[in-house]
């Protein structure tokens, strides 16, 4: 156990130490048939080991002085081949916004002072990530300083060197504590991580972080070579360097674990109650972030739209949860105090940028606004996301309906005879639904519709054939009632569609070029780390009924909207919503449930009828 932070540091530094040895070990068996050559030839010339003479002896030990030394010369080429890739790698660097001191002076003071409570050295930068954590972030290595030709001064490379070898790491805040967090709970959050850099400022634990991060690297650059006729080095170098993980991984561990117990440790007398209150708003900051990436901007993000305050957002969602939570019912009146946020001079471009960086690492959007990448507010969200989203959706439903064949035989009401010859994939027309002359019988299935579905058919209202033409929810109706397989149909055809607009997204994703002066020009994110975009899918993909009855969903909000004055509607922990009289309808999903999944209409009729939609008449789609 760890009985203090200088106890912990000197743990993490043995730690170090073991990590340092195994390096050295790899080092010395790398060298020992060079070793072992060297005796060899030192031993022939000097007359020790065989002959005197080496060139013309006779003796076999000619022929293993050449072997030892051929195998010597291999070993050390593949030596040098790994420690190269692996001090050339470049870590992985975390995606951020970094914050500079004079567009954050009071958040860079509020460190510094917590830094010298701690008799810690202080981070060198300060940068935000739209993650709910903090860590400190070693950024030393050369690939993530500036350019040469960039140096301060014109520095030699000497001086560069020797200024990354003193440099502290980087503080790394998660961009949602500064707008939920309140400036003492930020303070109490980052003292155990400020009380990191005092370990990290050791050079053994340094050292062997250097180490363990440049093998991490360099297995990451051997899995992304494609030139074949480097994929036998670069396997290579990817085995040893795994190798070499696997050996160290155990201590690397405990030192970490050590490092963190060290600056836990230090930080008890610094605002430990406080830090209790401020363990429980990550919890709740976490949740409410979860559920506005995957409810709320996901959907913007689809539609080639990404929120510009999302960590705004974060706030109206947490007070919301907190408003339904009993739990949190205290939680309100913290809005009251400072927020962090407070301690950035230009909140609303931090956040504008982290939202920016959020949708390219959570959906792999461009790293710059354009026309098909633009911004959009929380004041416009409802009509520009959640009524675009539902109407392209029901645009797509009816693309893929017309797509399908009729469900009647020789354009006639009625069912395919048992066993008959029968369009691929169309289903059989419900019996009694739509009579010769195009109206409905009153008494047939499109009763079960409810009132409202039955009086506009019943009303002869023009129809195009036994399928209601045109974007209608009645024409969804009838073709989601018209047989057992009728949604499964329509579902499978509506998988084929989005995948098929996913995949021409992608190659207009793959074939813009980037930009050369965007957020992205001349930041590192590390080997292996940027081209595999979007990091964190936030979604599993859909089933194929799960697709169906969200554009069923769709269908029926549009109808809503256009018929009975409906609006679209924003809920900060749930998403897009229906309004109807200025309230939110949440008893839609069982009624579209009941339709696509049993072809039963009937609840879904009544909840029509006491909406007051009109089913039979023509939707606006995009």
């Amino acid at each position: 156990m760890v009985a203090g932070p200088e106890a912990g540091a000197e743990a993490a530094r043995a730690r170090a130490l073991a990590v340092l040895r195994i390096r050295g070990a790899a080092l010395g068996v790398a060298l020992v048939p060079a070793a072992v050559a060297v005796v060899l030839l030192v031993g022939g010339l000097t007359g020790r080991i065989g002959r005197a003479d080496p060139v013309t002896s006779s003796t076999g030990w000619d022929t293993v002085r050449w072997v030892v030394t051929g195998i010597a010369l291999v070993v050390l080429l593949l030596a040098a081949l790994v420690t190269t890739v692996v001090v050339r790698a470049r870590p992985a660097l975390s995606p951020s916004v970094p914050i500079a001191e004079e567009s954050a002076p009071d958040l860079y003071r509020l460190v510094r002072d917590l830094a010298d409570r701690l008799e810690v050295p202080a981070p060198s930068a300060i940068a935000l990530t739209p993650d709910c954590d903090s860590w400190l972030e070693d950024r030393t290595h050369r690939a993530h300083g500036p350019p040469r030709g960039k140096a301060a001064g014109g520095a030699g490379a000497g001086a560069r060197e020797g200024a990354r070898a003193v440099q502290a790491p980087v503080l790394v805040i998660g961009s949602p504590f500064m707008w939920w967090m309140r400036v003492a709970e930020l303070r109490a959050l980052l003292a155990p991580v400020v009380a990191g850099t005092g370990p990290s400022a050791n050079p053994d634990i340094a050292a062997a972080r250097r180490f363990v991060r440049g093998l991490d690297a360099a297995v990451a650059v051997s899995a992304r070579a494609k030139h074949p006729l480097g994929a036998p080095a670069s396997a290579f170098v990817g085995w040893a360097a795994r190798l070499l993980l696997r050996a160290c991984r155990e201590h690397a561990m405990e030192m970490e674990r050590c490092v963190a117990a060290a600056a836990s440790e230090r930080a008890q007398n610094v605002d430990y109650g406080l830090r209790i209150v401020a363990q429980e708003q990550v919890g709740l900051a976490y949740a409410g972030w979860d559920r506005l990436l995957t409810r709320v901007a996901l959907p913007a993000w689809r539609l080639g739209r990404w929120p510009s305050r999302l960590d705004a957002g974060v706030v109206s969602a947490l007070t919301e949860l907190s408003r339904r939570d009993r739990l949190a019912e205290g939680f309100t009146s913290r809005l009251g105090e400072r927020p962090a946020c407070d301690l950035l001079e230009e909140p609303g471009a931090v956040d504008r940028a982290a939202s920016l960086l959020a949708a390219r690492l959570f959906h792999g959007g461009p790293a710059e606004p354009g026309p098909d990448w633009s911004p959009v507010g929380w004041q416009q969200y409802p009509e520009e996301v959640v009524d675009r989203k539902w109407r392209l959706e029901a645009a797509r439903l009816h693309r893929v309906l017309d797509a399908l064949p009729p469900f009647t035989d020789g354009g006639r009401p009625g069912r395919a005879e048992p066993g008959g010859p029968e369009e691929p994939g169309a289903a059989g027309d419900p019996d009694g639904l739509v009579a010769a002359g195009g109206a409905a019988d009153p008494s047939g299935p499109a009763a079960a519709y409810g009132p409202a579905v039955a009086e506009g058919l019943v009303a002869g209202e023009p129809s195009a054939g036994p399928e209601s033409s045109g974007p209608t929810l009645v024409r969804v109706i009838e073709r989601l009632t018209a047989g057992e397989r009728a949604s499964d149909l329509v579902a499978a055809r509506l998988g084929a569609e989005l995948a098929r607009e996913e995949r021409a997204e992608a190659a207009r994703q793959a074939a813009r070029e980037p930009v050369a002066d965007g957020p992205d020009a001349g930041v590192t994110w590390g080997d292996g780390l940027a081209d595999g975009l979007p990091l964190f899918p936030m979604q599993p993909p859909r089933t194929g009924r799960e697709l169906l009855a969200d554009h069923v969903t769709a269908m029926v909000c549009c109808a809503a909207v256009d018929t009975a004055g409906a609006a679209p509607g924003l809920d900060w922990l749930d998403g897009p919503i229906l309004l109807v009289e200025g309230a939110r309808r949440s008893d839609l999903g069982h009624p579209v449930l009941r339709l696509v999944d049993d072809g039963d209409a009937g609840p879904l009729g009544e909840w029509l009828g006491e909406v007051g939609v009109r089913p039979e008449k023509p939707v606006r789609l995009v």
